[in-house]
Order: C-alpha cells, then structure tokens, then sequence
C-alpha cells in the first residue's frame, strides 16, 4: 500500500491532535486532585461559606486561605479575629488592596 505524501501528513496531525489531548485530559485530572482541600479545610469552609451568595468563590478563596494558615474562624461570617493569618491575607498591594478570605 502506497501512502501519498498528503495522506500521511493527515494521520500524522491526527495522531498528534490525539496525543495532545490525552495529554489535557490527565494534566487536568491530575491538577484537580492536587487542588483538593485537605478534610479539615472542606469542612470548615463548607461552614464559613454556607450562607454565601457567591458559594463557589467563598470555597475557592476560602481553600486558599485554610490551606496557608491552617485555620477557619468559626461561623458564616466576621469571628477573623480567631485566625490573624486568615484575617490578614490580602488580595494585592496599593489602592486595590482587600481582604482576600471571605
């Protein structure tokens, strides 16, 4: 069987096309496992952001949070006090700068 020059520069994108993706899928996979909280911080977090119009965003920062200071304030809301780290983690520098656990 004789491949024209044309045919083979198509299976072999095809084939990298297929590689590649494979590639996404477990890079992706993996990277979502290593984001998940530890069960102390799932937990708490949960609690802290049960009230929360924005759920998602207060378990993502919340997550970040927990994880560098290895603590939650009690409660849905305030309590900072509790856990300075959490309480002082802010977002950026200057003008823009905001508390960055919910």
């Amino acid at each position: 069987m004789h491949l024209k020059p044309n045919t083979m520069k198509l299976q072999a994108t095809t084939t990298t096309t297929v590689a590649l993706l494979i590639l996404l899928l477990l890079a992706s996979s993996s990277f979502h496992l290593s984001m998940a909280g530890s069960a102390f911080c799932d937990g708490k977090c949960q609690v802290r952001c049960s009230k929360a119009s924005r759920h998602d965003d207060c378990l993502k920062y919340c997550g970040i949070c927990c994880a560098a200071c290895n603590c939650v304030p009690s409660g849905t809301s305030g309590n900072k006090d509790e856990c300075p780290c959490y309480r002082d983690k802010t977002t950026g520098k200057g003008a823009r700068k905001r508390p960055k656990c919910p």
